[in-house]
């Protein structure tokens, strides 16, 4: 695994292929649309499709056990060190005629339990599907990393993620080059079901469109894992589920 903490540090993502089995991506897809049917305010829907769910390990047991998963563990604890834990998750779907796409972003908000205790380097208190989150600090971001497991092949039609490798380096945390500058650097990433991307939040990205006429989901599991339980400031994660292989 040190090749991997290697290239998590220098390229800010990498991808590990096959990480999940067909059958389990099947499985996991089927219980997700299960569980779907009995959610409400954590489902991010309109006209029928959902895109998203939000706290996915508070409503879909099976959120958890993706994310302790041995494989996955093993991965996360040699970015990480040991002691982490998972502090976020979330369900996107790009559904068929209902497409949606994002700008370049990094991802610099966090879950916490009470975004009232928000102070100095923590700032912009938001609350999202019931949930306080605010900005963190880059010096916190920097010990976290982010797993995507994907449950569709993702390739140009359904949207991929584009990535700018290296970006989540940059001193300046929310300066961005020129979107010309971002296009000619962008670097698509292009999966096959049951792979998984890992990602520092700091990491430039963005999501793309799909076709139009595109019969594909793209289906992703994101999973936010922190290397250390205690925040400062009286600040407390939402949820920190220390992870055990």
């Amino acid at each position: 695994m040190t090749d991997l903490r290697r290239e998590i540090e220098e390229q800010g993502f990498a991808v590990l292929p096959g990480l999940f089995g067909v059958e389990r991506v099947g499985s996991l897809v089927c219980e997700l649309e299960r569980a779907r049917l009995e959610l409400n305010d954590s489902v991010l829907q309109s006209r029928g499709h959902v895109y998203g769910i939000r706290n996915l390990s508070d409503v879909w047991p099976g959120a958890q056990a993706v994310a302790q998963d041995a494989c996955l563990y093993a991965a996360i604890g040699s970015v990480l060190g040991p002691g982490f834990g998972l502090v976020r998750s979330i369900f996107f779907d790009k559904p068929p005629g209902r497409t949606w796409s994002l700008p370049w972003h990094r991802d610099f908000t966090i879950a916490v339990r009470d975004s009232g205790e928000a102070a100095g380097e923590f700032r912009r208190p938001t609350v999202k599907a019931g949930v306080p989150h605010v900005e963190a600090p880059g010096w916190l971001l920097r010990r976290m990393v982010t797993a995507r497991v994907a449950l569709d092949d993702v390739v140009e039609e359904n949207g991929p993620l584009l990535v700018i490798s290296g970006s989540h380096t940059d001193a300046n945390l929310e300066g961005l080059p020129s979107d010309r500058q971002l296009a000619a650097m962008a670097q698509p990433i292009h999966m096959r079901a049951g792979d998984v991307l890992l990602m520092r939040p700091l990491l430039l990205h963005r999501s793309g469109p799909s076709h139009p006429d595109t019969t594909r989901h793209r289906r992703t599991l994101h999973f936010e894992f922190a290397a250390e339980k205690a925040l400062p400031n009286g600040l407390q994660w939402y949820r920190f589920l220390g992870m055990a292989p």
